[in-house]
């Protein structure tokens, strides 16, 4: 037998910052603090919690919506994939972030009980919490050109009146 959740938690960043990051691996591992094998590629593999969760990327839409199928290690041969719906919308504050889960295991509440808690939305809190708004890039002020005035040009004349010195010293020969 199996059931079905859904859990929700408001998360400190943009639906974006989290789509982007729960797809790469870089950021799933920097979020959740358990390393991670992402994939923003329809189809294409995923693990998280370095190995414990595996499954494939089911349906993607950006900054919007995720849908991965998902197994743990704890999971029986006989139980097939469960799959979570990670649903993304803009609130005061940044992103209610809404999880379903379905086809879960009977025996694994604890998913329900803590588990997406303490692995997930706490991490993410605290890593996005932290994040730092890039700064929107300045727009260079242009100052007014100063007009440069043309220089005059004075020609000077063949004949200069002698300065007093040079007078003076005329008159003295």
């Amino acid at each position: 037998m199996s059931y079905d959740f859904i859990l929700t938690a408001v998360i400190p960043a943009s639906p974006r910052a989290i789509y982007d990051a729960w797809l790469d691996s870089r950021g799933h591992t920097a979020m959740t603090g358990g390393k991670a094998k992402m994939s923003a590629k329809l189809g294409a593999p995923v693990s998280a919690w370095d190995g414990f969760i595996w499954g494939e990327n089911l349906e993607l839409v950006p900054g919007e919506r995720i849908v991965q199928s998902w197994r743990t290690t704890r999971f029986t041969d006989q139980d097939p994939d469960s799959t979570i719906a990670v649903i993304l919308t803009p609130v005061d504050g940044g992103t209610k972030l809404t999880l379903k889960h379905s086809n879960v295991p009977d025996e694994h509440t604890s998913y329900e009980a803590g588990g997406w808690q303490s692995r997930y939305f706490e991490p993410m809190k605290k890593y996005f919490a932290k994040q730092k708004p890039k700064p929107k890039a300045k727009t260079a002020k242009r100052k007014p050109a100063k007009r440069k005035l043309a220089k005059k040009t004075v020609k000077k004349s063949a004949k200069r009146k002698p300065s007093k010195r040079k007078a003076a010293r005329r008159g003295k020969r």
